[in-house]
This record gives structure tokens, C-alpha cells and sequence, in this order.
């Protein structure tokens, strides 16, 4: 009987290690809120995942297969023309918290995730956790410089609209690096459902 061998293994090491993306693999970074729920919509699709001790996850993928993502709190992490990228990598037994880990192990069964799949779990929760992106850039509540990853952090109720429900009003947002700031649990319970209704046109 044959077994299969593993593609790829982390050097070994005692300590998360810092290897180039780009040459054995790119890696796809995702927020925690986005994150979780993708990793819940790919279920057994999903290839091995490093979660770090902020609970930001990282799949591997081929690479190359994802160099032209633009989704809010997804990065891409490749080799660049004039720079090398590097990934914290824990060693393959690390498989627990606290700490970087690997939240879904490295096996013979789980290594690269399928890029469009993984993009499509992705882009799904963008969807779901921020609504649609609104055109343009938005002002970030907290610095006030514009960005091109808006991120909805309050909704605020518009009063009363045409037939059953409150329409949706000003939507306020904050920036990559400053949306941590405000927890899921620190914003509004409808803000999500809002933020959705509010950019596809429905009513909250």
C-alpha cells in the first residue's frame, strides 16, 4: 500500500518561523470577523489555515492565484518585484491556542485551497459581515482620511420609510486599521442586516 507524502512541510523548528510567500505557496489574509465566517462556508474545502494570536487567518494557495483580489480586510501576501513577503509559520504540531496555529492542520488532504473557492467564501462574507461597498471612498470616522476599504462601524435609523419598517440612514465608517476598534459586539445588533438593506436597495 502507498501512502501519500505531504507537499510541503515547515522546516524544522521550535518557534513560528518567517518564510517567504511566493515560493512554496501565497497566502490569503483575512480579518477575524470575515474569516471565521469563510472558513465556516468552505467546511471540508477549506486547505490547511494558520491563525495567528489576534485570530487573523491565512490559507495557503497556489501560487500566483490570487494576486488581483481587492476584497476589505482580505490581503494577499506574494512575492513582489522588489521585496520579499514572509509569513509566520508555526511548527506543523502546533495545533492549539494561544499563540499562532494551525487552526485547520497541515495533511496530505488539507494544504492549498482552491483560490476561487476560497474567493468566493470570501467575497460572500464581505457581503454578509459589511453590505455592499458603497461607491467611491469613504472618510474614516477615526483619522478622517478617505479609504478605499470603507468598513460600516454604525448604522443610524432614517425613520420611518414607504410601507412596514424604518428606512436606513447614515451609514458611518472607519478604515482597515482603525475598525478593530469597534468589537462586533460594540455595534449596532442591526448594523449588518442594516448595511445590507441599506446598499441593495431594500428596506431594514
Amino acid at each position: 500500500m502507498t501512502t501519500r507524502a505531504l507537499a510541503w512541510t515547515p522546516p524544522p523548528a521550535t518557534d513560528v518561523q518567517a518564510l517567504p510567500a511566493g515560493k512554496w505557496w501565497d497566502a490569503v489574509r483575512a480579518a477575524p470577523l470575515v474569516g471565521e465566517r469563510a472558513l465556516q462556508l468552505l467546511g471540508d474545502e477549506n486547505g490547511a489555515v494558520i491563525q495567528d494570536k489576534h485570530g487573523t487567518l491565512y490559507w495557503l494557495v497556489e501560487v500566483g492565484s490570487a494576486a488581483s483580489w481587492q476584497l476589505r480586510q482580505v490581503r494577499v501576501l506574494t512575492e513582489l518585484a522588489d521585496e520579499c513577503t514572509y509569513l509566520g509559520v508555526p511548527p506543523s504540531s502546533w495545533t492549539t491556542p494561544p499563540g499562532t496555529h494551525w487552526r485547520v492542520p497541515l495533511s496530505v488532504d488539507h494544504y492549498l485551497t482552491d483560490a476561487w473557492k476560497l474567493w468566493g467564501a470570501l467575497a460572500e462574507a464581505d457581503r454578509v459581515e459589511y453590505g455592499r461597498a458603497p461607491e467611491g471612498r469613504q472618510l474614516c470616522h477615526h483619522c478622517g482620511l478617505p479609504t478605499d476599504e470603507p468598513i460600516p462601524i454604525e448604522v443610524e435609523n432614517g425613520g420611518s420609510g414607504s410601507g412596514n419598517g424604518s428606512a436606513v440612514g447614515k451609514t458611518t465608517y472607519a478604515c482597515p486599521t482603525h475598525a478593530p476598534l469597534h468589537s462586533k459586539h460594540s455595534r449596532s445588533r442591526g448594523l449588518t442586516s442594516a448595511a445590507v438593506a441599506k446598499h441593495e436597495g431594500q428596506r431594514g
